[in-house]
């Protein structure tokens, strides 16, 4: 099929949303999952929605049906099952033990606190060392290292030599299986084609890519969206106690994300439906206009409105 930004693939588009559940959706998870869903329907494919909480210690009770609830809120409705990480460990350690196998990954004992006084590259200090027992991280030796790739809409990222190069682990010494590790997996077995999320993600990409030639598979095509930023440099998330977007009143978070992915909603939207709201966005969509969008200020008024400003 053609695609709308250029280029041809003969896979049908297959995009996802895959948050954690380690709270509420708040305006820069409504960008991300608004910007990958009218993607997927531009492409006249596929949008599905991934619970993201292997990191169980971040995990929040009830955060992953309050997200599915919001979603539904703002008229986002995916296709097919949800798919959960928690529930996908026995396939994650199969993957583990594959490059175990191969000699690829080793035991690390090396602290972070550690690595940051050496800079914050890792320097391979346990490759060698054939360490064994519990209290040990694993890492995979890096074989394939990206040092550029190409983004559907920041373009050519260049990776500096040395963290390109750099072994990382794949599970960590409290037993979790790495993020790194994971989202490779499930964009595989999910059949994904296309990613769209935030640009706080373009570095650790060039090791997604990396692992799925590792493993055989074509990486998907990238699209890194601006951040939404609470203040310059400080981008909104569950960790800053970013505010939760609304589900009971959707419509003007929605029309806010729409001016921020660079769309122009008519001024009569403004007293739409949801669903008026989501048809008008997947008839003026266009890859295009997301070069209109500018990394954004965004606060809460007096009133509690969403308010977006150029840094």
């Amino acid at each position: 099929m053609t695609h709308l930004d250029g280029g041809s693939k003969a896979q049908p588009y297959v995009g996802r949303f895959a948050p954690s559940p380690s709270g509420p959706l708040h305006f820069g998870s409504l960008v991300a999952a608004l910007g990958s869903y009218l993607d997927a329907h531009a492409h006249h494919g596929q949008w599905l929605v991934r619970i993201e909480d292997i990191d169980t210690p971040r995990v929040r009770p009830g955060a992953d049906s309050d997200i599915l609830r919001t979603l539904e809120a703002y008229g986002l409705h995916w296709h097919g099952e949800v798919l959960w990480q928690s529930q996908r460990l026995e396939r994650y350690q199969q993957v583990t033990a594959q490059l175990q196998s191969q000699g690829l990954i080793y035991g690390c004992q090396c602290t972070r606190k550690q690595i940051k006084e050496l800079g914050g590259i890792y320097n391979g200090h346990c490759r060698e060392r054939a360490l064994t027992g519990r209290d040990l991280a694993l890492r995979l030796k890096q074989q394939h290292p990206v040092y550029h790739y190409q983004d559907r809409l920041q373009g050519h990222i260049d990776i500096s030599p040395s963290e390109a190069q750099e072994d990382y682990i794949i599970k960590r010494r409290d037993g979790l299986f790495a993020y790194q590790l994971v989202v490779v997996i499930d964009d595989i077995d999910q059949g994904i084609t296309d990613v769209v999320r935030g640009a706080d993600l373009l570095i650790p990409t060039a090791r997604q890519i990396g692992l799925f030639t590792q493993l055989g598979r074509n990486a998907p095509r990238y699209l890194h969206l601006p951040l939404a930023v609470a203040s310059p440099g400080f981008k909104l998330s569950k960790q800053n106690y970013a505010p939760a977007i609304d589900k009971e009143n959707p419509q003007p978070a929605l029309l806010d994300a729409l001016h921020f992915l660079g769309l122009t909603p008519e001024p009569e939207l403004v007293n739409a439906t949801v669903n008026e709201i989501i048809n008008w966005a997947q008839q003026h969509y266009h890859p295009a206009r997301l070069r209109h969008a500018l990394e954004v200020q965004v606060s809460k008024g007096e009133n509690g409105q969403t308010l977006l400003h150029p840094v």
